[in-house]
């Protein structure tokens, strides 16, 4: 192997549950994941439940970046976003739509909601004296994702949103009687809000509560390295899809990865670089890595007499 660094693709969502995704996969062929993954060996079983409140693709990311002691629902993205010191706790706060039916409220997709920085930044000096009661002060990063700065982030779990979206909020909420009074509060303060009357007028979803994730503190152990993570791809091209539970979309959108990073990387393994792969699915995750071309020579014969199962068999054992 060269000696440049390791690049490591972890694909979120390789696999859902049901038949309608087994019938998706089963119409597509994955021809270049099928070729890289005859010359890796599984290094790694990421072996989860399907209620935890981090995903897979989450666990092998905090895995591939040195996040040390990280358990479920503390894996500290915010305080990684916000480059903050050892045992600072931080937390993301989505501003976000909940669909209320007759006996629970969904999570809609923030994204859909079109936020401007404008309005966000209205919304965020609207709610920031309710947060401020409770140590919390909150910054500005993009129109639907915030920092939250605040000692009760340090040991509260929290549920990662690719877990809730489009899901009955309640099994996923954060077990705190602050946070569940600060959701009441903003329900009454954003219901009467100029923001969402505007956006009323305008036929758009209101902003009517926020999501509390990423939350935790860095640990003094952690060895995140810039250099490294600048070589580690998280892709969400299945995202979407996934969440939609639109198996055309899902299936074109493995296609699309198939043909780009999962080729790239096959090309990069070719020309000798070393890969890792991470497939990850709503439970568990597995990672591969290269397997040196010294043993690859040792067992070149043995593949002629042996019938490589498409890659999406493997995929359905997530």
């Amino acid at each position: 192997m060269s000696s440049e660094p390791l690049h490591h693709l972890i694909v979120p969502f390789a696999q859902c549950v049901g038949d309608d995704w087994l019938q998706a996969m089963s119409t597509i062929a994955l021809k270049n994941l099928d070729k890289l993954l005859r010359s890796m060996q599984r290094i790694d079983t990421d072996a989860g439940l399907a209620d935890c409140l981090s995903p897979p693709h989450e666990r092998v990311l905090a895995k591939a970046l040195h996040l040390a002691n990280t358990s479920d629902g503390l894996i500290p993205w915010a305080a990684l976003q916000a480059k903050a010191k050892p045992d600072q706790a931080w937390a993301f706060i989505t501003p976000c739509h909940w669909a209320m039916g007759r006996e629970h409220a969904t999570l809609t997709d923030p994204a859909a909601l079109e936020l401007s920085e404008a309005d966000a930044r209205v919304l965020l000096a609207a709610m920031q004296p309710y947060f401020a009661t409770d140590s919390i002060t909150l910054h500005y990063l993009e129109p639907t994702r915030w920092l939250a700065e605040g000692e009760m982030f340090g040991k509260l779990p929290s549920a990662s949103l690719d877990r809730v979206l489009g899901r009955n909020v309640d099994p996923w909420l954060a077990k705190s009687k602050q946070i569940k009074l600060l959701q009441n509060e903003m329900q009454m303060l954003l219901y009467t809000h100029p923001v969402n009357d505007a956006r009323s007028t305008k036929g758009q979803r209101s902003v009517n509560s926020f999501w509390l994730s990423g939350t935790g503190a860095l640990s003094e152990k952690s060895t995140f390295n810039p250099v490294t993570a600048a070589h580690i791809t998280s892709s969400r091209t299945l995202a979407q899809a996934a969440f939609n539970s639109d198996w055309a979309a899902y299936a074109a959108a493995w296609a699309a990865l198939d043909a780009g990073p999962v080729a790239d990387l096959l090309a990069r393994q070719r020309a000798g670089g070393s890969v890792q792969l991470s497939l990850c699915g709503e439970s568990s995750a597995m990672t591969f890595k290269s397997m040196p071309p010294s043993f690859l020579s040792k067992i070149k014969h043995l593949k002629a007499y042996l019938r490589p199962e498409p890659a999406y068999r493997m995929l359905s054992l997530l």
